[in-house]
């Protein structure tokens, strides 16, 4: 068997790069306009210098894992081991993916999809081969960042697309590694089950994050209903439409692998596919009740914004009230009377106007003091 080389020699960073998209709904696809079907146009931010190509083939008694410059050096060993799955970090090299396209024989209109990054989740059956989209989803600073994973999956391969490297599918790297392991012993499908599934898996994760965010801004509008707050839960419910928009079509993806009859899929590896279809339907329905808490969360600001106003607009209408019959006998009469002992003091006009400054700093502050601004 043939040793791996190290995590660092092959380039793949552990952490996740975040200078993926993020918020953006939409992708624009001017470059397109007029381009006959099946062109190779890059659609998207050039996310690394280099492309990397890293390659693990195995069966069930020997693996290795390799990187490569040239796609051709694949071949030989795609004869020789049962399974191999080829990782294409960088969709910036047209040049790479049409060598792709070349290598196992995938057509142009898939490779395409490849490019044109920001695909709605879909999974499209050549019978030679079974193309997927997917969204590979981050949350960080309280951000989803978006990145496209596209699954070409053949009978004795598997080749993936990635934007950057960095992803979450080291826990299946190690089972590959283990001797004896489930997905040795499988083929290529099997091991596109489990791409999926741990995408999918990692959409978990989010939600539980994307829940602590939601505990601490229920917290925080409870004690106290800052501008800071309500912007914070606009922004949460923005990144829960960009998760939803990256989940909810693969519901309907997912569903027709157990669904309709695909070659590539095999009979004891649809089961698998069914599990991932339950995942996401949890998922999408945890999404929708966390996005109701959120709208609940943001018509309580907004209700409380309202009550609050309603008790200054009170508490204001009190004082206008108070000093309305006496601002009507002050200026009836006009304070002319002839005994006013004030009109013959030195300082009474600075007097009366250093009296005017110290009750409008007093009212700022009560204002202020009651958080009215």
């Amino acid at each position: 068997m043939i040793k791996k080389r190290n995590r660092a020699e092959q380039g793949r960073p552990g952490a996740r790069s975040m200078a993926r998209k993020t918020g953006k709904l939409l992708d624009s696809r001017t470059k397109t306009i007029g381009q006959p079907p099946g062109s190779l146009i890059h659609i998207g931010e050039k996310q690394i210098d280099c492309s990397l190509i890293s390659m693990i083939a195995f069966d069930e008694s020997q693996f290795v894992i390799r990187q490569f410059d040239d796609l051709r050096e694949c071949m030989p060993l795609m004869e020789q081991f049962k399974v191999v799955w080829v990782d294409i970090c960088g969709l910036h090299d047209t040049s790479l993916i049409e060598q792709a396209g070349v290598v196992f024989g995938i057509e142009n209109l898939t490779l395409e999809d490849v490019l044109h990054t920001g695909q709605r989740p879909k999974i499209e059956d050549f019978d030679r081969y079974l193309y997927m989209v997917l969204q590979m989803l981050e949350y960080g600073n309280a951000a989803i960042s978006r990145e496209q994973l596209s699954i070409i999956v053949g009978k004795n391969f598997v080749v993936t697309f990635q934007e950057t490297p960095g992803d979450m599918f080291d826990p299946v790297r190690q089972r590959i590694e283990s001797a004896g392991s489930k997905v040795r012993k499988q083929g290529a499908d099997y091991l596109a089950y489990t791409l999926v599934d741990a995408v999918v898996d990692h959409y978990l994760t989010i939600l539980e994050e994307v829940e602590n965010t939601i505990d601490t801004l229920e917290a925080a509008l409870l004690e106290n209903y800052s501008r800071d707050t309500f912007e914070s839960i606009y922004s949460l419910k923005r990144e829960l439409i960009i998760l939803r928009k990256s989940v909810w079509p693969l519901r309907e993806a997912v569903g027709r692998v157990t669904r309709d009859d695909i070659q590539v899929i095999g009979d004891s590896v649809e089961p698998y596919y069914r599990d991932i279809y339950d995942h996401i339907v949890l998922v999408i329905d945890t999404v929708e009740v966390f996005r109701d808490i959120v709208t609940s969360m943001q018509e309580t600001y907004l209700a409380s914004v309202n009550n609050r106003m309603n008790e200054v607009m009170k508490f204001l209408t009190m004082v206008a009230t108070i000093f309305m019959p006496l601002s009507f006998i002050a200026g009836l009469y006009g304070m002319n009377f002839h005994y006013m002992p004030e009109l013959q003091w030195r300082w009474g006009y600075f007097a009366v106007l250093g009296v005017m400054f110290l009750i409008f700093g007093g009212m700022v502050m009560f204002y202020r003091s009651r958080k009215w601004y």
